[in-house]
């Protein structure tokens, strides 16, 4: 097999001369074949995958108390913002994605050929507590799910969701398109359960399409501002940037300019079709809590058993609540495969370390479950929900170190080429970065104070 054509540009290939790069992910890089003719829609199929597993994190049970909060409090009014952070994270998962076609580096590997020792090292500790962090949220939605829907205890539901480390090596053995193929039903089951609640609920589509109009009082209003903020801070996660940049790499699209050039156009297409599909998800729950909760009276529901409690009753369906489990134990286990394999992507690109991939997968999960069951075990229920917010600030913490290194090496012609963003993408990039920190700066400060 003939090697690819190397067009990395020279301030990178100057810090190849001493790296031990490999590819990402390497079990699976390059291992999706992508046909080289034949109609568009056959390439556009071969690309359809990795936008739809980061996509995951943007549904994920951290973001979902923010969502019930929103909706039944203030009705549909906060939709405005939720589109605004999709259109935010359609951005920077281009970008992400850009930056792996074009360079063949991660997030990860293009930090630790970019920085010195001391600053790589520091991004990636930081990086692993903000994946830690997010994990501790998929483990604790999980497991209310599981409690939900089973009677499973929530300590013993956290134990189990580390079944997934080898549910993720079975199916990646298997081949990466079967890992995608088991994130995408899942999505699709947590679609249709929204769709089925939503078509119940019956909401005014006026009053829907209303809420996507922007409003002044969402920053006038200081309590609408502070539900404003979680909303845009927990939407974009730091490890979907890195998580991305790696799985774009998996599929065998020729490695040259043309070859870069059209992969980053259907992986463009691919991430924004499926963050649409985020979109409706987000807006699904906030719809729904503003339907049956806002709408009858309910306004202080903001955590997910009151929800499940309420669904059914104030629906008047009796598998509402059911539906809304099943929802959310279809939303963890997505978010703990992505999360798990997002940790073995940053830990090989910073450090250039190498676990056998279950070893790595567990020793993620482990250090996500062993808060969860502690916390749980201590404080019960009340504990659990403590943790989750103090997951969703940790994340808030890390995100700029991930967003502005990746804005800083697409801008970059040295690194880029001529595939660095244009101008008007690059401001638009940096004004989307400062926005989003300074929310993240404000939800910490409001959270500390």
């Amino acid at each position: 097999m003939t090697p690819p054509e190397d067009t990395s540009p020279d301030a990178w290939k100057h810090a190849d001369a001493h790296s031990t790069t490999r590819e990402s992910l390497a079990e699976v890089n390059a291992s999706v074949s992508v046909p080289s003719q034949g109609v568009w829609w056959r390439k556009l199929l071969a690309f359809v995958g990795p936008g739809y597993m980061v996509s995951v994190g943007y549904m994920d049970p951290g973001n979902w108390a923010t969502d019930l909060t929103g909706g039944s409090q203030f009705g549909y009014t906060l939709l405005s913002v939720i589109l605004l952070s999709n259109l935010m994270a359609i951005l920077l998962q281009a970008l992400a994605a850009r930056l792996g076609i074009a360079t063949g580096r991660d997030l990860a590997q293009a930090c630790h050929d970019s920085y010195p020792p001391v600053v790589r090292t520091g991004l990636w500790i930081l990086c692993e507590l903000a994946i830690i962090a997010c994990d501790l949220a998929e483990v604790i939605g999980t497991a209310i799910a599981l409690n939900l829907l089973f009677g499973i205890p929530l300590v013993a539901g956290a134990i189990i969701t580390a079944l997934d480390a080898f549910l993720i090596l079975f199916l990646m053995q298997k081949g990466f398109r079967y890992l995608e193929a088991f994130v995408v039903a899942l999505l699709g089951v947590i679609a249709v359960c929204f769709l089925i609640q939503i078509v119940v609920a019956s909401p005014p589509v006026m009053a829907v399409l209303g809420g996507f109009i922007p409003k002044a009082e969402v920053v006038t209003n200081p309590a609408m501002l502070f539900v404003t903020i979680g909303i845009l801070g927990a939407t974009v996660m730091p490890h979907n940037l890195y998580l991305h940049s790696s799985i774009v790499q998996t599929r065998a699209f020729e490695r040259t300019d043309s070859g870069k050039r059209d992969a980053i156009k259907w992986a463009t297409i691919d991430s924004t079709v499926a963050l649409m599909l985020a979109l409706f998800i987000n807006a699904a729950i906030l719809i729904l809590a503003a339907a049956v909760f806002h709408g009858k009276g309910h306004t202080g529901v903001a955590e997910i058993e009151q929800a499940y409690q309420l669904m059914s009753p104030l629906l008047g369906l009796g598998i509402a609540s059911t539906l809304f489990a099943v929802a959310l134990l279809a939303s963890g286990l997505n978010s703990t495969v992505t999360a798990t394999l997002a940790g073995q992507i940053v830990m090989e690109g910073f450090m250039r370390w190498r676990l056998p991939h279950w070893a790595r997968r567990l020793l993620t999960r482990g250090l996500a479950i062993i808060p969860v069951v502690v916390v749980t075990a201590l404080y019960g229920k009340s504990g659990t929900a403590h943790l989750l917010v103090l997951s969703q600030v940790i994340l808030s913490m890390q995100l700029p170190f991930a967003v502005i290194p990746l804005v800083a090496f697409v801008s970059d012609r040295s690194k880029m080429g001529q595939f660095a963003i244009p101008n008007a993408v690059k401001w638009l990039a940096w004004i989307v970065a400062t926005v989003i920190v300074a929310l993240n700066v404000k939800l910490l400060f409001d959270f500390l104070f």
